[in-house]
Order: structure tokens, then C-alpha cells, then sequence
């Protein structure tokens, strides 16, 4: 089955958010954070694509959020995986490593 570009570009920030989202509650900064540093600073998520992806992904029931304070006092709006978002995860992720290896096989020739 053929993914369309536009449709994986879009779900993969999703899908990183959710990924990020399983280690437990993060509010947006811990979440661009994370991105960050497990990617050795290749991903970098500006908040105009995050908040939406967020509240996008809200909508559509994957998370949760909830007001709390952030390390250094400040408040913070939390968001929480929910099951919904971790199925959503585990079929994204199948996508994606289908994807990943269609294009290594293709760059590979």
C-alpha cells in the first residue's frame, strides 16, 4: 500500500511526539527538548508546528493535557499519551519502518 508525502511528513511529528509522549507526561518545551537531544540536535521543532500538532493530535483523542508547574516554577500545560494515541503510535510506527526500508532498498540500488 502506497503512502502518500504529504500524509507521512505530517504523521511523523505525530508520531515523534507520541514516541516522546510514552515516557511519560512533558509538557511542550520537555518535548522539543527531548526531540533535540536523541536526535543529537537534528531535530528541531519550532513551536508553530508543535502547538497545532498538539492540538490537533488532542482532538483527535491521542492526548490528554492538564495544567501543571514545570522544573523551574513556571506553568505548563502537560500532555499525556492516551490509549487511543498508543495505538495510533504502533501503527504509525509500522508505517514508518515500512517506509524506511522501501527507501533504503530504493537507495541501495
Amino acid at each position: 500500500m502506497a503512502t502518500k508525502r504529504g500524509d507521512l511528513l505530517r504523521g511523523t511529528l505525530e508520531m515523534l511526539i507520541l514516541r516522546s509522549l510514552e515516557d511519560g507526561p512533558m509538557h511542550g518545551y520537555g518535548i522539543t527538548e527531548r526531540l533535540l537531544n536523541v536526535s543529537q540536535e537534528f531535530l528541531s521543532v519550532d513551536e508553530g508546528s508543535l502547538y497545532p500538532a498538539l492540538y490537533r493530535m488532542q482532538k483527535r483523542g491521542w492526548v490528554t493535557s492538564k495544567w501543571g508547574r514545570s522544573e523551574n516554577n513556571r506553568k505548563a500545560r502537560f500532555y499525556s499519551i492516551t490509549k487511543t494515541g498508543r495505538a495510533h503510535l504502533e501503527k504509525a510506527t509500522d508505517t514508518w519502518a515500512r517506509f524506511s526500508d522501501a527507501v533504503s532498498r530504493a537507495m541501495a540500488t
